[in-house]
């Protein structure tokens, strides 16, 4: 079957983290055994060696939709990135995060990939995808730590913009 989204996650950074929520996120929809897509878990948090590793993935698959997961601990719903910012250039997503994260209880829009390495790779592989040819997009989500209380609840969030991303784009 050919898989039209891949999904990255994001190892650790901090001692304190026993794992990294937007890979324990993607364990809860892996648990569904769905099989509309691909993923590469646990990506090294390092400015060259997480796009190195997403581009030799993508290149691989070639999907139509690259979702690149990273967590974000003081969040606390899904944060859908509209953009990301390298020295004064903006490039943004060209997904329609309106009608993406329409009636979605715990997912928001956000304007701020932050200055970490979830903002490098999005630079990048909304870069590298805009030299592509065809159609390709690419979506940044923030994951906030996973609790007994949110878990179930950002997990189907998760499920249902999977859903809508097929929908709108595949």
């Amino acid at each position: 079957m050919e898989h039209k989204i891949l999904i990255t996650t994001f190892a650790t950074w901090k001692s304190h983290q026993p794992s990294n929520a937007s890979d324990d996120l993607l364990g809860l929809l892996l648990k569904k055994e769905l099989d509309f897509f691909q993923h590469l878990r646990k990506i090294p948090v390092d400015f060259e060696l997480a796009p190195q590793h997403v581009l030799i993935r993508f290149n691989e698959l070639r999907p139509k939709v690259l979702v690149c997961c990273g967590m974000a601990e003081e969040r606390t719903k899904l944060n859908v990135e509209s953009r990301a910012v390298r020295d004064e250039k903006v490039l943004h997503t060209g997904i329609d995060l309106q009608q993406l994260t329409a009636d979605l209880v715990m997912t928001e829009i956000s304007h701020d990939t932050g200055r970490f390495v979830c903002n490098a790779l999005y630079y990048s592989m909304l870069e590298h995808l805009a030299a592509q040819e065809g159609e390709h997009h690419c979506l940044f989500i923030h994951v906030p730590v996973l609790t007994e209380e949110n878990k179930e609840a950002l997990a189907e969030d998760f499920e249902r913009i999977l859903q809508r991303i097929s929908e709108m784009l595949l």
